[in-house]
């Protein structure tokens, strides 16, 4: 493509174009249709120097027209609290469901490995002695010891926004890290498995293996629920770049891109549950069956959230990507 030919035969498009984004009053029906045409035009000017003849300066100056134009032509558009209620009641649980056949099996494979883990360590005294020295052991796993302590040393309030901090940005990160091929969120999978296992073996072969369940679980299911979900979806995400399937590559990067950061933000409300359950639950003097009941309880409604109403959202169509309005046109349309 001759550059400097191509800017010649349209520069006076996208002149009026300008002109008629420019001005102050209303525009008449004849302006308006002519205004759409162009808006149209241009666009598939963007894409044709985008693929053929990129040049930093021009292809800036018409991506923010064809924004100002497709802005005037669909209408600003405001988010409001109906687009947070549609967001939790129809797209986070869909895009949760959606996903279901990555973080459902993470999920599995990671508990298994996890209890594998705590097996090993549990029945060869020699790991416990790479692990920690014998009094190291006993300070973490006696009554009153590491294990337990930890759950009550700081105020409930600030142990919560900490646990809670800690565990929104674990799982921000398996979400974008997700597009390194999925690497980093196999290591961060590990880390989180590594430490469950660990947890499970000593205390095991301390003979304390329900003290620690009942630490662990009250917040536990929903908390790593969640991190597999994260997981899951970072997979996802490196799987895409690896094969888009039959869209292009740079298509399904973004749509998976914008259901992955619509994630991110609920699963940081699902990790503010579990967080207030561990900073207010676990440490409590509620019997073992309660503290565990009520996980339990948040864990089954989590899953009710996911399998019965993202389904029936995901069934109607929704993806959790944003609205159609909202996302930038994959295809020019041609005037």
């Amino acid at each position: 493509m001759d550059l400097d030919v191509f800017v010649t035969a349209h520069q006076a498009e996208w002149h009026r174009l300008e002109q008629l984004l420019g001005r102050g009053r209303r525009l008449t029906g004849e302006e308006a249709d002519e205004l759409v045409a162009l808006y149209q035009r241009t666009a598939t000017h963007l894409s044709l120097l985008q693929s053929s003849a990129p040049d930093p300066m021009l292809t800036g100056r018409l991506t923010q027209l064809v924004a100002r134009a497709r802005a005037t032509v669909t209408g600003a558009r405001r988010s409001s609290w109906r687009d947070a209620a549609r967001f939790f009641t129809a797209g986070f649980p869909a895009a949760v469901y959606r996903s279901r056949r990555w973080w459902v099996p993470t999920a599995l494979l990671c508990t298994a490995l996890g209890a594998v883990i705590g097996w090993w360590i549990a029945a060869h005294p020699e790991v416990q002695a790479a692990i920690a020295a014998p009094e190291e052991l006993r300070a973490l796993t006696e009554p009153g010891g590491g294990y337990e302590v930890y759950y009550s040393s700081h105020p409930a309030a600030s142990f919560a926004a900490q646990v809670w901090t800690n565990n929104a940005q674990a799982a921000a990160m398996c979400l974008v890290l997700g597009a390194f091929l999925g690497l980093p969120v196999l290591w961060i999978l590990f880390q989180n498995v590594l430490n469950l296992g660990v947890g499970l073996g000593l205390m095991s072969s301390a003979g304390r293996l329900d003290t620690f369940l009942g630490l662990i679980l009250p917040h536990g299911l929903l908390e790593l629920t969640a991190v597999f979900v994260a997981a899951g979806t970072g997979l996802r995400l490196g799987w895409t770049v690896i094969d888009p399937g039959p869209r292009t590559r740079r298509t399904a990067l973004a749509e998976q891109g914008r259901a992955a950061l619509g994630m991110a933000i609920g699963l940081a409300a699902v990790l503010f549950v579990s967080g207030l359950i561990e900073a207010f639950v676990t440490p409590s003097g509620l019997p073992t069956w309660a503290r565990i009941a009520i996980g339990v309880l948040a864990e089954g409604a989590f899953l009710a959230y996911v399998f019965v109403v993202g389904r029936r959202a995901a069934r109607a169509g929704e993806t959790g990507d944003v609205e159609h309005a909202d996302r930038s046109a994959s295809v020019p349309t041609a005037a």
